[in-house]
């Protein structure tokens, strides 16, 4: 469930931004270079024209993004922050209508056939991205889930490295330029509320709990517990291993920032929650939102990657619940259960011997174990896949401080120079939310071959272009994830009936994400009757399903991508072992969905037709 994304909302060729991409270029590169236009690009070839040209615009896009390039492990503007502004989102569509225009005067017929591809989806990419700018001041500037107030202390914990005195001190000028960053946020709210766009009421109160986590603590109180970012800070500086009256100054230096400039741009950033709370319109959907149908349908498009239209999606989903109900009936029969499904949902729910305690132990256990189940999947890749990831994987627990209003499970990207393994985050903030019968299918689809093989590999392709690596296609991205829980079964994994059972919970719960996402967003279900629907069809928690609900309420139609994309995938690979018989082959097939990176599911599709072609 990866959310890529998921801020992270600028992840094109127009201007590549954050959210869960990850580092590329030397991280001692401290420089930016000059910056060339194309018509000075000079090549002996059509190839090498198209080559220097689309480094050029990553360059350009990546010197425009200081948060991207602390992903990339790059220090050039090591101390700043983004730009909110509707004056630099009016510069990249600037730049976006430009280099549509440059990018036609390539001449294809001199081009590779995986050249071709790359201008396609480069095309593609700011196409994507003009359409989207139509409704630039629908998207939430802020929710609960992500923006500015956990962004900036998970940015500073996970992707700012301290290896030097320097990099001290520009983790010292982030903390004093969070205001500035803060002030643009704030403005972009007000133009929103002059809009009438807000998320629904409800959501300010996370958004103002989440902001006050981050202000607690020494320095902003009494208490002899250091708060989040002063403990990372102190932590990074200590192991510099400086004379301890350096180490000392430099401390006190982040002290003095974080009283001074994040203390007052945090209660500034609450005081415009508080007030968007009061003036918020009722109801949850974006139906109620200003053209609100018109932006949702442009939510389906982007996430889906397809024309599908709500009702579609609607019935879609409607009829995989339907699928999988039937499914888990079998395996009611398996372990001999009597009663109904829906008594089995509440076996599941409440049965003791599904859930480790809400105790530390109890969650290091479960990282322990979710630790384990990618290893041994990981002795089990060679059969199926050719492609494989040199970049290591971690599994590590939310922290504190947004555990209570991040996601179930996310993946963080790993670093292209080596210097962060990729990332799954289980959040172990209630652990009667985490089962362990669907521990496997989420270490499969958040880990190995989930995710991590998917995004790693992208990143370690040789032969296309640095863009192509992060554009965001999430059908593609996330339909992978829930193909591979899947996938897991046919290589043998979910001996456990139970474990199965979990497999089938996650896939349901994605169907239902269907019915929900279309129903708050397009049929005007409240965020009640939402609640209601996954409580009644599938065995996860109730709290399970407030976060999930409020998840959906804050991200229109993202939800929507896991199914609809598992389904395309499980389609071509069915359609392919028909035509193919013995010459199928599931190392060959993967390595043809991962090859090129994320690409639409009409690719995709173009993709695998091309590869039964030339094997028939």
């Amino acid at each position: 469930m990866h959310i890529q994304t998921q801020k992270l909302r600028k992840l094109s060729a127009i201007a590549l931004a954050v959210s869960g991409l990850i580092a590329c270029s030397p991280a001692t590169q401290t420089t930016a270079p000059t910056s060339d236009t194309a018509q000075s690009v000079q090549a002996q070839s059509e190839s090498e024209r198209l080559a220097a040209y689309f480094e050029q615009t990553f360059q350009d896009d990546l010197k425009r993004s200081p948060t991207f390039q602390s992903y990339l492990g790059i220090k050039w503007d090591y101390d700043k922050w983004g730009d909110e502004s509707d004056a630099f989102a009016d510069e990249s569509i600037a730049i976006a209508k430009k280099r549509l225009q440059e990018i036609s005067q390539f001449d294809i017929s001199k081009l590779s056939e995986q050249e071709q591809m790359s201008v396609r989806l480069f095309k593609l990419g700011i196409e994507r991205d003009l359409e989207n700018d139509k409704y630039r001041h629908h998207t939430y500037i802020v929710h609960q889930f992500r923006a500015a107030h956990t962004s900036v202390p998970s940015f500073l914990i996970n992707i700012h490295r301290v290896t030097s005195v320097d990099d001290a001190n520009a983790y010292i000028a982030r903390l004093n330029n969070v205001p500035g960053n803060f002030d643009q946020v704030i403005e972009q709210m007000q133009i929103r509320e002059a809009l009438g766009v807000f998320p629904p009421k409800w959501a300010y109160d996370q958004m103002i709990e989440a902001s006050q986590n981050v202000i607690s603590g020494m320095p902003f109180d009494d208490s002899d517990k250091p708060s989040t970012l002063l403990k990372d800070f102190s932590d990074k500086v200590d192991a510099l291993n400086l004379p301890e009256n350096e180490a000392s100054a430099l401390k006190e230096q982040a002290k003095t920032a974080l009283l001074t400039s994040v203390k007052p741009a945090y209660e500034k950033l609450m005081a415009a929650f508080a007030h968007q709370k009061t003036v918020s319109p009722e109801g949850d959907g974006v139906w109620r939102l200003p053209d609100g149908d018109k932006w949702y349908q442009n939510r389906l498009n982007w996430f889906t990657t397809t024309d599908l239209t709500a009702d579609e999606v609607h019935q879609i989903g409607l009829d995989n619940v339907e699928r999988i109900h039937n499914a888990m009936r079998d395996i009611m029969k398996q372990v001999e259960f009597d009663g109904t499904l829906q008594e089995f949902f509440e076996f599941m729910r409440t049965d003791k011997q599904f859930y480790y305690p809400n105790t530390d132990e109890g969650r290091e256990r479960y990282l322990a174990e979710a630790t384990a189940a990618i290893d041994t999947m990981r002795e089990a890749l060679p059969a199926y896949f050719g492609l494989t990831p040199k970049a290591p994987m971690i599994v590590k627990r939310v922290e504190a401080f947004r555990e209570k209003s991040a996601g179930k499970a996310f993946y963080q990207n790993p670093a292209q120079d080596g210097s962060r393994p990729g990332i799954y985050y289980a959040n172990l903030y209630d652990m009667n939310a985490m089962p362990t019968y669907q521990m496997e299918a989420l270490a499969y689809h958040e880990g190995i071959p989930g995710h991590h093989m998917q995004r790693a590999i992208a990143l370690e392709l040789d032969g296309i272009p640095q863009f192509q690596k992060f554009l965001s296609f999430t059908a593609y991205t996330e339909g992978w994830g829930l193909y591979t829980e899947e996938l897991a079964k046919d290589m043998g994994f979910y001996q456990d009936p139970y474990s199965d059972f979990g497999r089938l919970a996650m896939e349901l719960w994605r169907a239902c994400r269907l019915v929900v996402d279309t129903g708050i967003h397009a049929k005007k279900w409240s965020r009640e009757e939402a609640i209601a629907y996954l409580i009644a069809n599938t065995p996860n928690p109730e709290y399970d399903a407030v976060k999930a609900i409020e998840r959906y309420i804050a991200m229109p139609g993202q939800a929507t991508a896991y199914m609809i994309g598992k389904l395309k995938i499980m389609e071509l690979r069915e359609a392919a072992k028909a035509t193919l018989g013995d010459n199928f082959s599931y190392a060959q097939f993967h390595d043809v969905v991962l090859k090129d990176g994320p690409v639409p599911l009409s690719v995709l599709e173009e993709k695998v037709h091309q590869w039964v072609e030339s094997k028939s």
